[in-house]
């Protein structure tokens, strides 16, 4: 009989916040496959639960290597647990290996929900949640952020991103450049901790702000793109959005091309103003 693979969202601050299932699970699991096993130590003496099955290391330093491994596992009949160090495994933490291998497999694959940095943060915003999309974490170098960046610059869902505190001052800054100094934000830090804070304004405002330093594990909610009739693109905007695509390796030509279709006027007017910007820079 093939085994079960058992997703474990786990506290992400509050240990009372761990779903009941999960001390059920973290005592009946034949293995346990945790992303920092010290964690899971740590997480099972606060829940009063002495794990009967092996526990494993199963974090990104390892995991092409193990994922064989637990999915033998798996097809031989073992109810395998996977849990990260916060949330839900595969969200931005180990695990999306492990569940294709698994599926392939055809072994079940079943979850127990616990807390979401993801939702709670949007919850929190005070920003629209009636559709977003999560974008993890930016890219490290500069330049890789701000194409990445570029690429939602007209997203008009709600942004969510992770963000390690080092990086925030530099995250917001390029945020602001590309999404514009007013767009509004919440920056959310130490999420359902003793020290929770949820700082909300516009990334420029934002950005100055995290400039002077930020502690603790964060999450970043952005407000989408406005909706704008033709008659509300001014020629700012339409040089703007010109220049994102030509920065993204598009040529010219092909970028006012999009941009006219895109905003609903003549290409005529996108390229007079392309070309009133490039005399205004001299």
């Amino acid at each position: 009989m093939i085994g079960t693979l058992v997703l474990a969202g786990t506290p992400i601050g509050d240990i009372a916040d761990a779903p009941p299932r999960l001390a059920e699970e973290l005592a009946g699991a034949d293995v346990v496959a945790a992303e920092d096993t010290r964690r899971l130590r740590r997480l099972t003496q606060a829940l009063g639960v002495t794990p009967k099955g092996r526990v494993v290391s199963y974090f990104e330093g390892n995991e092409a290597a193990r994922t064989p491994e637990l999915v033998e596992e798996l097809v031989g009949g073992a109810r395998v647990l996977l849990v990260t160090d916060a949330g839900m495994p595969s969200v931005s933490d180990p695990g999306y290996r492990l569940v294709a291998a698994a599926v392939e497999r055809d072994v079940r694959v079943t979850a127990v929900p616990g807390p979401s940095a993801v939702l709670t943060a949007l919850a929190l915003s005070g920003l629209p949640v009636d559709r977003f999309c999560f974008e993890g974490f930016l890219p490290r170098k500069a330049g890789e952020r701000l194409g990445r960046l570029r690429e939602v610059a007209e997203e008009r869902r709600t942004l969510v991103y992770f963000e390690a505190p080092h990086r925030l001052d530099d995250t917001l800054a390029a945020m602001s450049e590309v999404f514009g100094a007013e767009r509004r934000a919440a920056v959310c830090r130490e999420l359902t901790k003793t020290y929770e804070e949820v700082r909300r304004g516009g990334l420029g405002e934002l950005a100055a702000w995290a400039a002077e330093g930020v502690r603790g594990e964060i999450t970043v909610v952005v407000e989408g793109a406005p909706e704008k009739g033709p008659e509300e693109v001014g020629p700012e905007e339409l040089v703007r959005r010109v220049r994102v695509r030509e920065e993204a390796g598009e040529r010219r030509k092909e970028a006012i091309a999009a941009v006219a279709v895109e905003a609903g006027v003549p290409k005529r007017v996108v390229f007079d103003a392309v070309v009133a910007a490039k005399n205004a820079a001299g």
